[in-house]
């Protein structure tokens, strides 16, 4: 989870054109599929019958065909439908794992069939009100094996006295890095890894060459505090420029004790292991690989793993930021900042472009669920 798996959100940290879909990020890495291609179109997709029980009910403020979402007619609806066949293995619902049994026994489908396989199996229900949708990334840092002038923060492991922290807190991160470094995983430089620890996963990149993937392995249960507003009040930032890209060049910029002073006003503290970096994807909450573009981490107190939904978000406020994110994506991780029914974080991918992206995220959302025609209403 994020705040586990993946961390606990940029928008925390900093709390498309129109009705097109913007640019997805980084592909999601896919195992390679082993049916016979061939150059002949697939045949024509045709939806099931809709039983008279299974009608749309009349259109409400809440309830709707997906036709009526707005940006639907712009979606890629086949890189969603194959988003949604990779990962919907996670969900919950006996609706919903039926019609993911349905999509991956029919395989691939064109833009339009797959557009016909969505409006054939769901209706749109709008949750109440609106929220935010903002962003988060795996990202990828170099890192040293010792200690030098540039690299002096040390990747820590899983102390063997961290107990159970929503019990008992563990120290925050001032008295952390006062601890001597012992025998840490690795050296960063300290905004990478201060970033490194909001998101709660990433790939580190040696001078050798050696890539390794740095795994979550705990925190110490204090509780997460941005940056972001702080530093806007002290004048570092200006308002529509706190973007994560911009406050991790001001620390890069000061780093020593003026960029110290402002890390250390966030107390929660990240701990890692390292493993081999397979290529892979991070996974997430719902131990499916998050597909960049269409994951989202939402609050589990309101949804379910594996759920689909329209994410329609506009209005964003901060600088460089995409005009509008309408798409599909399904739930498939949860973030310690991701609270409320309203409250999404979309996973843009990995990297340093699904970074850039992903730090400007902050959008006023609007969240449908996807729900199968046979559910109750």
């Amino acid at each position: 989870m994020r705040g586990g798996v993946l961390g606990a959100s940029l928008a925390a940290l900093i709390v498309t054109a129109c009705a097109s879909t913007p640019p997805l990020g980084p592909a999601p890495v896919r195992e390679p599929r082993t049916e016979q291609r061939t150059a002949s179109r697939p045949p024509a997709y045709r939806p099931p019958p809709t039983p008279r029980s299974a009608e749309p009910e009349v259109p409400t403020d809440r309830v709707l065909p997906l036709t009526g979402l707005r940006g639907w007619e712009g979606e890629d609806h086949a890189a969603a439908l194959a988003a949604f066949r990779d990962a919907c293995g996670a969900a919950r619902d006996p609706a919903l794992a039926q019609i993911c049994r349905d999509a991956r026994a029919i395989g691939p489908l064109d833009r339009d069939q797959s557009k016909r396989f969505f409006e054939a199996h769901f209706r749109a229900e709008q949750t109440h009100g609106e929220g935010v949708l903002t962003a988060y990334f795996a990202p990828e840092y170099p890192a040293r094996h010792k200690a030098d002038d540039e690299f002096t923060a040390p990747v820590r492991a899983r102390p063997a006295d961290l107990g159970d922290t929503s019990q008992t807190p563990y120290l925050d991160r001032t008295a952390i890095e006062a601890l001597p470094a012992g025998k840490p995983l690795a050296w960063m430089r300290p905004e990478d890894l201060f970033f490194l620890q909001i998101q709660g996963s990433g790939v580190l990149t040696f001078d050798d060459g050696r890539r390794m993937k740095a795994l979550y392995a705990g925190n110490n249960g204090r509780p997460f505090v941005g940056v972001a507003n702080p530093m806007r009040d002290k004048g570092l930032l200006p308002a529509d420029g706190i973007s994560a890209e911009a406050i991790r060049a001001w620390l890069a910029a000061h780093r020593g004790p003026d960029a110290d002073a402002i890390m250390r006003l966030n107390p929660r503290y990240a701990f890692f292991s390292l493993g081999l970096d397979d290529g892979k994807p991070p996974v997430g909450s719902a131990n499916v690989p998050l597909p960049g573009g269409r994951s989202l981490a939402i609050d589990p107190g309101f949804h379910q793993m594996g759920e689909l939904y329209w994410v329609d978000a506009s209005s964003p406020i901060l600088a460089g930021a995409f005009p509008a994110y309408r798409r599909l994506a399904l739930a498939l991780d949860t973030g310690g900042a991701i609270k409320g029914d309203v409250r999404a974080d979309l996973f843009m991918g990995q990297g340093q472009a699904a970074g850039a992206e992903a730090g400007r995220v902050r959008h006023t959302l609007k969240l449908y669920r996807l729900v199968p025609k046979d559910a109750a209403p």
